[in-house]
């Protein structure tokens, strides 16, 4: 089933996967290679893509699969180059919030536990539309 979403959407990592054409444990693979690559993850370790994150995976595919870089040489490649000028200024988001930056905590830990309210919140609203499809599709079938 394909889902529509909007382009600053946050992705799972089947999403991503798919659209990039890899496989799950290729991505996992490279976040641990890219320090550059840094999904949000709910409390029970599931992965947000968020579209910036989505860009900068689709650029370490080009480098590795089209150029033929390996991993260290695409690390290098984008450590002398810099990600900004790799993607252009217009795809590193500040923030994704928008002006949620100014209001933000200044302590790491209360940053990263407001990172996994926000995405534990979203998760559920994305269960419940998964839920609501799920009915709406069971509905169809009885008409």
């Amino acid at each position: 089933m394909v889902i529509n979403k909007s382009k600053s959407a946050f992705k799972t990592i089947a999403e991503v996967a798919d659209e990039l054409g890899v496989a799950t444990h290729v991505l996992r693979f490279w976040e641990t290679k890219f320090s550059q690559i840094k999904p949000m993850k709910a409390t029970g370790g599931r992965r947000y893509y968020r579209p910036d994150d989505v860009e900068i995976l689709k650029l370490i595919k080009t480098l590795l699969y089209g150029n033929r870089y390996t991993i260290e040489g695409a690390q290098q490649y984008i450590k002398a180059k810099g990600l900004k000028n790799l993607l252009g200024n217009d795809e590193i988001q500040k923030d994704f919030f928008g002006s949620a930056e100014k209001e933000a905590p200044t302590s790491p830990v209360v940053q990263e536990k407001a990172a996994n309210l926000n995405v534990a919140a979203l998760a559920k609203v994305a269960d419940a539309i998964a839920e609501l499809k799920a009915l709406r599709n069971k509905l169809a079938d009885v008409s």
